[in-house]
């Protein structure tokens, strides 16, 4: 890799570092801020699910114009900028009205996160695709890890609103940054349609691993940022604890996606990995709630964070591998929308369970969910073996 591009490699990630830690350092504490202020807890389920549902009808479009512009430099700086001014829309209106503003902001932010993956990945080849998307969720991951950690023990001490300060100074900060990438230039490739972008919707690959990172993103969205910590706090955990559950989660989630950018990968076939890690991932949930002791669960919380820093990592380079580069922004567009759905309604489902019936219930559901892929992982992996073996045989 050239010098340039090695530079800008690395100020993309540094970007991405402060990105997520503007857009996570107040997640943990926000629905507990918001109930003690005395808003209902539907108006706290809408404000959370502004959040999910401004990706869900924003990642797509953005990936489309981002193909079409190909200015990934503008997607990014207006990313970044959103995120900061969510949280300042907090400070200015901390209640409901403010908190809702900031989620569909922080939303339409998160939207943007095509640009940020796609610029990084083009600066490596198709055999370091997985190595590059690997280093990128390192750094994402790294981000809300520094967040949690930031909350974790700050929060009782500072209070919101200067958590929220916290989120628009390391938005600002990242939006700064963001000035100093070099404005990306279409290809000499002729221009494509609105209608042939969207023909990469037809691809058999981004569509099976678009489902899989579904699953995979909304277990983790209702285990290690939902009911895993009510889990924790029903063993008797206290704030503080149930911050060092999630920061183990991160630490972990860090550790995988910087193994998966090294040769430990090759220990196993990609799709060893995959069907492996959603065998770990459905055991995870069926372990948690049968826990009798808050250390027990922190130690379960390395295997999500294997499954965010490994198989993420490869469900997205996977999903993307027959994608042509100037269709790239829409696929990973259709890519992140369809996994948000997963992440939106998954704790949604799991709290009607829950709910209605039980915890346990409510996890075994969520094992359910991740033992399928499973499944549908290992055929798709026995069939391209058997497939492999008769090319070569012939």
């Amino acid at each position: 890799m050239q010098t340039i591009q090695r530079n800008q490699a690395s100020l993309i990630l540094w970007i991405v570092v402060f990105f997520w830690f503007a857009q996570y350092v107040y997640i943990p504490y926000q629905t507990t801020y918001l109930l003690l202020a005395h808003i209902s807890s539907n108006v706290v389920g809408a404000i959370i699910g502004a959040y999910g549902i401004s990706q869900l009808a924003l990642r797509l479009p953005v990936g489309i114009l981002a193909d079409l512009s190909s200015n990934h430099k503008l997607f990014i700086i207006l990313g970044t900028f959103f995120a900061g001014t969510a949280s300042f829309f907090r400070i200015l209106l901390p209640d409901e009205t403010g908190f809702l503003i900031a989620n569909i902001l922080s939303g339409t932010a998160s939207a943007t996160w095509i640009s940020f993956m796609v610029l990084y990945m083009s600066f490596f080849n198709k055999e370091a695709q997985t190595r590059a998307t690997s280093k990128i969720i390192m750094a994402n991951n790294t981000g809300i890890l520094l967040a949690f950690v930031t909350s974790t023990f700050l929060y009782d001490t500072v209070g919101m609103m200067v958590i929220c300060a916290f989120s628009l100074g390391a938005g600002l900060i990242a939006c700064l940054l963001a000035f100093f990438l070099r404005t990306t230039k279409p290809t000499n490739q002729p221009k494509v349609s609105v209608m042939e972008l969207l023909q990469v919707l037809k691809d058999k690959n981004l569509l099976l691993y678009s489902c899989l990172a579904l699953v995979q993103q909304g277990v983790q969205m209702a285990t290690t940022m939902s009911f895993t910590n009510q889990v924790i706090q029903e063993l008797g955990a206290k704030n503080m604890e149930i911050g060092f559950s999630s920061i183990i989660y991160m630490i972990s989630a860090v550790f995988f996606a910087k193994l998966a950018s090294t040769k430990f990968l090759e220990l196993l076939t990609k799709k060893q990995w995959i069907y492996s890690s959603f065998l770990l991932l459905g055991i995870y949930c069926l372990l948690v709630p049968q826990s009798s002791s808050v250390l027990m669960v922190c130690f379960l919380q390395l295997i999500p964070g294997m499954g965010t820093g490994i198989l993420f990592s490869l469900l997205t380079s996977e999903a993307l591998q027959s994608i042509p580069q100037q269709k790239r922004s829409t696929a990973m567009g259709f890519f992140q929308a369809v996994y948000a759905v997963g992440m939106t309604t998954f704790p949604i489902i799991s709290g009607s369970v829950y709910e209605h019936v039980s915890m346990k219930a409510a996890f075994i559901f969520l094992a359910g969910t991740c033992f399928i892929p499973f499944i549908i992982s290992l055929v798709f992996s026995r069939k391209k073996a058997r497939k492999s073996h008769k090319r070569n045989v012939s």
